[in-house]
């Protein structure tokens, strides 16, 4: 498969166009980035080491029935992927008040949460990716009705499921995560993007140490070293 030219740079990665117009690469940074970039930092390996953790978590979830856009690691930094129209909706869920939760509600840092929250946020940098209700959704024509929305809620909660249990049984607390999803041109909802410690929290479970990106926000240490220790964990 052909590397061509650049179709997109963002935060966390590159997409190239390939010699297959169905298909693209997906190169990983070692860009760290917090407030919607206001706050920048290079760790060299962070993009390999996201990549690695980001394969496993999306094998795992295809083999748990969740369509993603993965085709295949092609090496370190690069996926093959396939080419979808990213819905600009950024689900987040939540299974511990940290972060935005806390300060929007004023409920104590570190409560776990009675059930996954779902909530949805405009995927726009410039308007600091607001929060969205449902009629916001489909005011601004995000998604073609409100079976979508339901979809993505359910997605969230089904790999939320997945993951929560799989970090679990190593020693980690999936604290909340953030997924983003396209749809392919036979009209499939596909998970997209990435999984990685720069998209989800993770605390250890025997410390409460963050092992995410967290660690950039706060200047609490070196994000390179916590990731790793994600890969490795959750390659035993």
């Amino acid at each position: 498969m052909e590397k061509r030219e650049l179709l997109y740079e963002g935060k966390a990665k590159r997409l190239y166009k390939t010699d297959d117009s169905s298909l693209l690469i997906s190169e990983y940074k070692d860009d760290l980035t917090a407030g919607n970039a206001a706050k920048k930092g290079i760790e060299k390996g962070k993009g390999a080491i996201n990549c690695k953790i980001s394969t496993r978590l999306f094998t795992l979830l295809g083999e748990h029935g969740i369509k993603t856009h993965l085709v295949k690691t092609i090496d370190d930094t690069n996926q093959l992927i396939k080419k979808v129209d990213i819905i600009l909706i950024e689900v987040v869920v939540r299974n511990i008040a940290t972060g935005s939760l806390t300060k929007r509600l004023g409920i104590k840092d570190g409560t776990v949460l009675p059930f996954a929250l779902v909530e949805f946020y405009y995927k726009d940098d410039a308007l600091n990716d607001p929060i969205l209700n449902d009629e916001h959704c489909i005011m601004m024509d995000l998604v073609k009705s409100e079976s979508d929305l339901e979809e993505l809620k359910r997605l969230g909660r089904d790999i939320n499921s997945i993951l929560k249990k799989f970090f679990e049984e190593r020693r980690l607390n999936l604290v909340d995560f953030k997924v983003e999803f396209g749809v392919d041109s036979e009209g499939n909802i596909l998970l997209a993007d990435e999984i990685s410690p720069d998209s989800c929290r993770l605390w250890d479970m025997d410390t409460n140490e963050k092992l995410d990106k967290d660690l950039f926000r706060q200047n609490l240490g070196s994000v390179k070293v916590a990731y790793k220790e994600v890969l490795n964990r959750i390659l035993k």
